[in-house]
């Protein structure tokens, strides 16, 4: 095994920029929260990055990417990082390691927009790394570890169905069992700061040239297709929401950066099997399908405070999708049925349903027990007074 400095290079900077990603959810959801509740809405991205930086190195890695078992989990091969070194094949082991770390570190911050504005810290953390261990790392080891689904031929460039579906889907599950907030429905919880949100969207965008680029595990052409249909996507779903919300009264600034989102979701599974002008045509339906999955969820009443599901999941589903539809062999090895391939696109569906079932019923079933066991969710009171006092003894100074 050779390592590769260029290759070294660009996925260190990579890996960089994946962890950027992690606070810059969090300034996302946190410019979307009450004013009494940023800092614990930022914190919470924090926590994520440390619960599962810890649990990664401790096990987490192990399970997700050590020896196979029966297509299921990983062994504990790899256990405190036992054997994972400075050697590799174009890259060290320890940095593929990391790589990978920070994708569950955002997995997991994504999720913490179901518990907005009302989880008790010390519930989130033992939720946190149930969460990490029981759903994202067998996930991981499906898709990207050798598990049933690589054996399938299911494939997921950057993380559609291992990060997206599985936090979006989990974040839906999680919010059924915490509950609405405390006047949810009843009275304006507008967000309080909307540029702060753009910032973090501009953060989460920059990052994900890393997010996705980098998934190619060396800098070469594939990295650099991903990288440019990452950016066409991006912009598209932003148009795309945009243009519909538009119709409905005022293109907002904040649907915009959703669409965005929508569209990195989306080519996250793709963007080592499609070109530029599918690119154009994920972004634009995941930005129009995620933003209908919004109002579905206001109809609905349903209090998954800063859309996680409506954005994530739907648009990672999409994307998983459309790998079956748009991928050119030429670029990823595989093809779609626009290339006259159809088995893809079953195995793609497949993988999305499969995920999307697990995901929502295990976290279901974590949420339930932790909330039996310690509570889930702060008192009234505290939730009344904000939880950057209540849980941090902290506040915002006018």
């Amino acid at each position: 095994m050779v390592l590769d400095n260029g290759d070294t290079a660009f996925i260190l900077i990579c890996t960089a920029l994946v962890m950027l990603m992690t606070p810059g959810v969090g300034l996302f959801y946190g410019g979307l929260v009450r004013r009494k509740n940023l800092i614990s809405m930022v914190a919470l991205s924090f926590v994520a990055l440390s619960i599962v930086t810890l649990q990664w190195v401790f096990f987490g890695y192990s399970l997700a990417f050590g020896p196979d078992i029966s297509g299921i989990i990983g062994s504990f091969t790899f256990i405190g990082l036992e054997g994972v070194g400075t050697t590799g094949d174009g890259i060290p082991d320890l940095l593929f390691m990391v790589f990978q770390m920070a994708f569950a570190a955002i997995a997991l911050a994504i999720v913490t927009s179901a518990v907005a504005e009302r989880v008790k810290l010390s519930s989130f953390i033992v939720f946190g790394l149930l969460w990490t261990t029981l759903i994202y790392d067998p996930i991981a080891h499906w898709v990207w570890g050798g598990g049933w689904a690589a054996q399938m031929g299911i494939v997921d460039f950057a993380g559609g169905i291992v990060i997206h579906i599985s936090a979006g889907f989990s974040a839906l599950a999680l919010a059924l069992v915490i509950g609405k907030r405390v006047g949810f429905g009843q009275y304006s919880m507008d967000p309080h700061n909307i540029p702060m949100t753009l910032l973090g969207g501009a953060l989460l965008w920059f990052g994900w040239f890393g997010f996705n680029a980098g998934s190619a595990l060396a800098a070469d052409g594939l990295a650099a297709n991903a990288f440019v249909v990452t950016n066409i996507s991006a912009a598209s779903g932003a148009l795309a929401w945009m243009g519909a919300s538009w119709v409905r009264g005022k293109p907002s600034s904040l649907g915009m950066i959703s669409g965005a989102i929508a569209g990195l979701g989306a080519i996250t599974p793709a963007a080592g099997f499609v070109g530029p002008l599918a690119a154009v045509v994920i972004g634009t339906v995941s930005g129009l399908l995620c933003y209908y999955a919004l109002l579905f969820r206001i109809r609905k009443g349903l209090d998954e405070s800063l859309d996680a599901w409506a954005i994530h999941g739907v648009g990672g589903f999409w994307g998983t999708l459309s790998i079956g539809i748009f991928a050119i062999a030429s670029i990823g090895g595989v093809s779609g049925l626009i290339a006259g391939a159809g088995e893809q696109f079953l195995l793609q569906a497949f993988g999305a349903v499969a995920v999307t079932v697990f995901s929502f019923a295990g976290t279901y079933v974590i949420a339930r027990c932790v909330d039996a066991l310690m509570g889930l969710r702060v008192s009234e009171d505290e939730e009344y007074v904000g939880l950057d006092i209540s849980q941090h003894g902290e506040s915002i100074q006018v």
